[in-house]
């Protein structure tokens, strides 16, 4: 499947996240999109190198001046389980911003065309803008690299 580019209406799907009480909460994207522009950016997976040192801290040190500039919210996808994303979100005491989404079957991310074999299917790393569900920015990093999707670049 080819990726989403400008333009494109962000396909639905189904995503996953903890609440507080420790039940898993199943979330519809376009439930979270509508109406709003959001950020929402993937990373190959939980506790990876580039994405906990750098791609995860990035968006979640800006995430007040992006929200000062319009943004609803942001977003970051994972094929990983919940409970995993939950533990690692914690590891970021400063965050009161970026929620952390499961794509617990990665057809999310498929849906998106930004799939890749790397050690199994995974996210590649990406960052894009959708404003009322219309994609109006889309960075997709190739190679194991972390040069254009981070806040900065979007």
């Amino acid at each position: 499947m080819a990726p989403i580019v400008v333009g494109d209406k962000i396909p639905e799907g189904t995503l996953a996240s903890i609440t507080e009480d420790g039940n898993v909460k199943r979330v519809s994207l376009h439930s979270l999109a509508t109406g709003k522009k959001i950020f929402v950016f993937g990373v190959p997976a939980a506790f990876t190198l580039s994405s906990t040192l750098q791609h995860v801290p990035d968006f979640v040190e800006k995430a007040k001046e992006l929200k000062t500039r319009g943004m609803d919210d942001i977003l970051l996808i994972s094929a990983n389980e919940p409970f995993l994303l939950r533990e690692w979100g914690k590891t970021y005491p400063n965050n009161k911003h970026v929620k952390f989404l499961a794509d617990l079957s990665e057809k999310y991310i498929q849906a998106l065309g930004l799939s890749e074999d790397m050690l199994g299917i995974r996210s590649r790393r990406f960052a894009l803008v959708c404003d009322n569900l219309e994609i109006k920015v889309v960075n997709i990093e190739g190679g194991g690299r972390f040069e254009i999707s981070s806040a900065d670049e979007i």
